[in-house]
This record gives C-alpha cells, sequence and structure tokens, in this order.
C-alpha cells in the first residue's frame, strides 16, 4: 500500500470544493456521471482504431444507492486505469494560477471544477471519504484502490477486481443524507443524465404486481442514447419531433413549429428549438431551453445567454464550445456563447421567413400563437426586427392578415390626412368597441385588430420607424377627427348656446372612481351619434406602457382615465334639448346675463385703469371693488348654472344620451344602467 498527498498548489481546494456553491451542490452526481461516460466512449474508440482487442461487450455506467452503507456507487466497464494513471490523473493537481484564481472565485465551486476539470473531486461535495477501484483495460493490468477522506492525504494499494472499468464510490456525509433517497438520486439522474450517450442504469424497473411495486430482471435504463437532436433531419418525421417534444415537456401543448440546429463552423452546434404556443404571460414561458455539452445537461436557465426573446423557445441547445462547469456569468461574457447567440438568432429569422413564404395559410392561421413570440424579438433585437419586417403580420377585424407592406398600400389612399400623415385605425376589442369600428367602416376605413399583450410597444415601435404614421384606437375620438381630411366644419352655434349647452350636459356627466369627463361640442353630421364617448389616445396608450413597465412609467398608471364626452351640435335630439333649454330659461337666464354684463363691464373698466401701475399705486378703492366685481360675477355665474342644472334635471333625455353614449363604451353598469332602463320604458 501507498500513501501520499494530492498534488495541489493550494490548501483552500478542498474547503472550497466542500463549503460552497451549496444551491448547485447536486452537479456532483452529474460530473462522476460524465466521466464515466466518457471512459466507456474513450473504449469504444480504442476498439474502432484497433488498440483494443478484447470483446467490448454492452457497455453502460450503473448507479446504486446502499442506504445501510450510506454510500453512492458509480460504475462503469469503460477503459479504467492503471496506478501510474490514477497518479497522473487524480493525484496530480498542480495547475499554475491555482492560488489567485481561487481566492477571486472561492465563491463558486462549478467555475473551479469547471476551470480546472475537477470534475471527479465534486464528490467531495457529499462525501466524507471517497474510495475508488479501478482496472485498467490493459492487458494483465493490476486493479488498485484510492481513498481520500477530503483532504491532501490519501491512499493507494492493490486490490481485487474481476472486470475492467471503474467503481467510484462516495461515503456522503451526515449532513448529506438526502443524497441517499432513491427518488433524490432519480431525480438527478433524469435532469443531467437522461440524454447521454451511453446506458445509465438505475437499479431494475419495477411493475405493479399484488398491490405493490415489485422489481423485475430488466435493467432500469434511465437515459435515450440517441435523442433526436443528435440525428440528421434527413432521418425524422414529424412525428419523431413532436414525441421528442413530448420527452423535453410531458404536460405541454403541441408546439407550432420546430428549428434543427446542425452547425460545424466556425463552432459547433446541434439542437431542435419549438415555438410553442404562448398565449399571454410572457414570464411563465421563459426558460424552457435545456443547454447541453456532449449531451450533458448544463442549465435551463438560459436568460442572459441567449437573447431575451429567445428564452421563450422551447428545445435543445447543444455545443461542446459551451463550457459545462462554469457560471453564467461566464458564459455571458465567453466570444463562442455570444455568436452562437446570434446565429441562433438568425436561424429563427431564416426559419420563421422561410415558413411564411413556403405556406402562407398554415402561418397565417398560427399567427395569434406566434405573434406575442415575434413582437417581443422585434422590441428588443434590432436585427430581428429587421428581418421580421418581412413576415410579421397586421390582423384586421374581419379576420385577414396584411404584411406591412400590403397593409400600407392598401390604406394609404383613403387613411392619409389632410397633413400627409398615414392614420392606421385599430379596436383592442371588437366587440366593445363595435360602433366605432361601424363607423370607420361607414367611412371606407379598414380597421385593425390590436389586442395582443405587446401591441402598445409594437405600435409605438413603428410609429418610430415609419415616417408619418400614427395608429389611432377607433375610440380615440370623432370619426370626422380620426383622420382629417379637410378643415373642420364650424359649429354652427353662438357662444352662448355652446357654453349652456356644455353646463347642461356637464351637469349630467358620472362620478366614477379614477375617470375624469369633460364635455366637447363637435360639429358632426346630423346621421352621426347625439352624444359619444371617446379616450385620448396618447394619454391612454401611456396608462398601457405603464401596466407593463412601471417603474418611471408608473406615474402614468397612477393618473385617472380622461375621457371625452363629444356631444354632436347638428344633431336632432341635442338642438332638441337646445330648444327646450331656451325656451325654459329664456326668462330667468335674462336678468342674470344682464347682471354679469354689468359686472364684467365694470371689471374690464377697472382692469383698464390699474395698466401700467405697480400694486401700491393703485387705489385701495379699486382693489375692493375689483374683488366685488369677480365676487358678483361667480355668483352670476354659480346661479346661471343651478338654472341650467335644474333644466337638465327636469329634461330626462339630456341624461338618456349621456347614458347611451356610456353603455355603447360599456361603462354602463349597476344601478346606472337599471335607471337607464327604468328611464327608457318611461321615455317610451
Amino acid at each position: 500500500m501507498a500513501s501520499g498527498k494530492i498534488g495541489v498548489s493550494t490548501k483552500d481546494l478542498f474547503p472550497i470544493i466542500k463549503k460552497f456553491l451549496y444551491s448547485d451542490h447536486d452537479i456532483f452526481l452529474r460530473e462522476i456521471v460524465s466521466n464515466a461516460v466518457d471512459a466507456s466512449q474513450k473504449l469504444k474508440v480504442l476498439a474502432s482504431t484497433g488498440e483494443f482487442k478484447g470483446e467490448v461487450g454492452r457497455l453502460a455506467v450503473r448507479v446504486s444507492v446502499n442506504k445501510d452503507a450510506g454510500t453512492i456507487t458509480v460504475s462503469d466497464n469503460g477503459i479504467g486505469m492503471t496506478r501510474e494513471e490514477v497518479e497522473k490523473y487524480i493525484n496530480q493537481i498542480a495547475f499554475s494560477g491555482a492560488e489567485e484564481f481561487l481566492e477571486k472565485h472561492k465563491d463558486d465551486a462549478a467555475t473551479i471544477i469547471g476551470h480546472f476539470g475537477l470534475g471527479f473531486y465534486s464528490a467531495f461535495m457529499v462525501s466524507d471519504r471517497v474510495e475508488i477501484f479501478t482496472r485498467s483495460y490493459r492487458e494483465g493490468a493490476q486493479a488498485v484502490r484510492w481513498e481520500c477522506t477530503g483532504d491532501p492525504e490519501y491512499t493507494l494499494e492493490d486490490t481485487d477486481k474481476a472486470e475492467r472499468g471503474t467503481d467510484i464510490v462516495m461515503h456522503v456525509s451526515d449532513d448529506e443524507k438526502e443524497f441517499l433517497e432513491e427518488g433524490r438520486v432519480g431525480e438527478l439522474l433524469n435532469k443531467y443524465c437522461k440524454f447521454l450517450p451511453v446506458e445509465i442504469v438505475f437499479g431494475k424497473k419495477k411493475e405493479w404486481k399484488d398491490g405493490k411495486n415489485v422489481e423485475t430482471d430488466e435493467d432500469n435504463v434511465i437515459n435515450d442514447t440517441n435523442p433526436a437532436w443528435t440525428r440528421k433531419p434527413s432521418e425524422l418525421k414529424d412525428e419523431d419531433y413532436e414525441k421528442f417534444y413530448r420527452q423535453l415537456y410531458p404536460m405541454a401543448e403541441d408546439p407550432l413549429f420546430n428549428i434543427h440546429l446542425n452547425v460545424d463552423y466556425p463552432f459547433n452546434l446541434t439542437g431542435i428549438l419549438y415555438f410553442p404556443r404562448i398565449k399571454s404571460n410572457i414570464d411563465i414561458n421563459r426558460n424552457k431551453i435545456q443547454l447541453y455539452c456532449n449531451q450533458v445537461f448544463v442549465t435551463d436557465s438560459v436568460e442572459g445567454i441567449v437573447p431575451d426573446f429567445l428564452t421563450l423557445l422551447h428545445g435543445v441547445i447543444d455545443s461542446p464550445d459551451i463550457p459545462l462547469n462554469v457560471s453564467r456569468s461566464y458564459l455571458q461574457s465567453d466570444g463562442n456563447v455570444k455568436k452562437i447567440s446570434a446565429h441562433i438568432t438568425k436561424k429563427v429569422a431564416d426559419r420563421l421567413e422561410e415558413i411564411f413564404k413556403k405556406d402562407r395559410k398554415t402561418f397565417e392561421e398560427k399567427w395569434d400563437d406566434l405573434k406575442i413570440f415575434i413582437e417581443y424579438g422585434m422590441l428588443t433585437d434590432e436585427k430581428f426586427a429587421e428581418r421580421a419586417a418581412k413576415f410579421a403580420l397586421l390582423k384586421n377585424v374581419d379576420g385577414k392578415y396584411f404584411t406591412f407592406d400590403e397593409y400600407r398600400n392598401i390604406i394609404k389612399d383613403n387613411q392619409t390626412d389632410k397633413d400627409g400623415k398615414l392614420v392606421y385605425l385599430y379596436a383592442t376589442d371588437k366587440a366593445s368597441q363595435y360602433t366605432f369600428v361601424e363607423q370607420a367602416r361607414g367611412k371606407g376605413y379598414d380597421v385593425l385588430l390590436m389586442d395582443g399583450q405587446l401591441d402598445t410597444p409594437i405600435m409605438n415601435q413603428l410609429e418610430q420607424k415609419w415616417e408619418k404614421s400614427a395608429f389611432t384606437r377607433v375610440d380615440a375620438d370623432v370619426i370626422d377627427r380620426l383622420i382629417v381630411k379637410e378643415n373642420a366644419e364650424a359649429l354652427k352655434l353662438t357662444d352662448r348656446q355652446k357654453q349652456e349647452l356644455t353646463e347642461v350636459f356637464s351637469s349630467k356627466l358620472p362620478t366614477m372612481d379614477k375617470v375624469n369627463f369633460s364635455v366637447q361640442l363637435e360639429a358632426m353630421a346630423e346621421t352621426d351619434f347625439p352624444v359619444m364617448v371617446t379616450q385620448n389616445e396618447w394619454m391612454r396608450r401611456m396608462k398601457e406602457m405603464s401596466a407593463m413597465q412601471g417603474g418611471a412609467m408608473s406615474f402614468y398608471g397612477e393618473m385617472p382615465d380622461s375621457m371625452t364626452v363629444v356631444v354632436n351640435g347638428n344633431h336632432p335630439l341635442v338642438k332638441r334639448v337646445l330648444d327646450g333649454m331656451e325656451k325654459v330659461t329664456a326668462d330667468r337666464l335674462a336678468p342674470l346675463y344682464d347682471e354679469l354684463s354689468a359686472a364684467e363691464a365694470r371689471k374690464a373698466e377697472l382692469q383698464k385703469a390699474k395698466e401700467g401701475k405697480k400694486d401700491d399705486e393703485v387705489p385701495q378703492a379699486d382693489k375692493d371693488a375689483m374683488a366685488d366685481a369677480e365676487k358678483r360675477i361667480a355668483d352670476v355665474n354659480s346661479r346661471k348654472r343651478d338654472e341650467l342644472k335644474a333644466f337638465a334635471d327636469a329634461e330626462p333625455l339630456i341624461k338618456q344620451l349621456v347614458d347611451l353614449a356610456l353603455l355603447s363604451n360599456n361603462m354602463l353598469k349597476g344601478e346606472a344602467l337599471s335607471a337607464f332602463v327604468k328611464r327608457s320604458i318611461e321615455l317610451m
């Protein structure tokens, strides 16, 4: 028996491996099994080159748990090691620059392990003692046993081992007993090893018999050694891709499309990416891509490694050029990773464009599911946005689809305003905005349906990119002001009539939480609605962006909705209100207007007298007279409003017109709706 010290240039290696990166310490099983797979594959290579002339047999890595003994054993029948190879590969960890590197990365054991290829030593994350029983494939080789208790001291001695290969026996420490549970080990094997290229055997298969699970004689092979992404696309059919998707995501809906990646220059990359169906919430669909290195699972947290929008894809990426055991911060700065990321973005855009050109009908049928992914890509990746402009679609309220260029050509003649701006009209809810949509269509306008989660930021982006273009929701204004073709016709009412109508309708505006209403008189066609409710486009869009982004934008989210009650001054019903108002209030308002006129004249006289004077040069008597005039004006206006409100209270038609407008905007509910129905019956 021989003993010695492991050739490590720092005493800190073992404490760092055992202590740090606690949340990721389950990588030990991945490392040990991966080493066993490497040993098995090397034997295949030696056999194929003639260096090994013996019988290869069935190569497999076997994982077993002995809860009573407190051990996990990983066994392979690969190339094994001689005493000299154990000395070289296990005992000599003398690497230059280790002291500085270990100090810098002492909080990240995975980085240390990956940087120096110390996969075997990850066993000490969960073990207080590790044994190696190994026998080389070489003819006449002597089997040896190595043992270490997690410090530089080790023993190495000859032993008996009938077959070639290596057994790694990990004596699990008391505070890591969870890894002696078969369920926990099975979970880790399924996570890290389910696509390794050599069979991984974990116990025997079980079957339900006589009311309990009973072991059979058949090995429980937990992995698929030849997963779909390792095969050539020409070998696979649609059902193969669907079957593989089921392996990855047993409970998911069927995907829309897939992309098979197969690159060997300037880097090696294989994989299959799927477009999932994403209905609304982006966040719950992230991080479904599994990252592999030579079929060994690395991570499924690819955010920051690939462009943000690609984290919505599902599937597998496998590249030997992506380091196996490094932190995400390292991956994010790695040159190969950046090249791979850019290449995948290009392949995704190429695939979408190919599908669009090859089978536009199918592409349109799946657009509603693809839309959120493509829009997210356009918003977060400028190069993808440039490519996506060729296949991104706009959908109108009739369910027809158009590319950006197609739609622009369709509407440019009829939807360009007097200033040369092209106006894209849209609805966010075809049903609730039906009245406004129909008015727009009555003018010969086309209306888009923009009801997606990301449509508001997309419209903002397109307005910035497209010259003299604007997106306007159909209920943002009355129809003649949505696309102004010529100077608006003046309202044929006196200033006094405008003011009184405004007061009358304002007195019947509802009180709603976080909603501000104002009245605006407009000159519209007699056939248009008498009263409509519109919402300012800019303010509404800011509130929508606030709901998505928060932060500095949250200010807009706290502001009330700004709604305008537009009164059509040319409508017969509004004219009836005006005639009735003038008939009922004329006698009562006439003396008030006389009084108001006198007070305003006195105020004007006093203002003229103080022109050019400083405040202390104005006589106190004039100041008192000015205050009295302003008080009289306010008092008269208040009495005038009271008279107009009294008329509005007595004329149910006014409230009926306001409620009809609210009803068409789905804003009349509860008690107000009940009162409207009752009033409607009474008016009939």
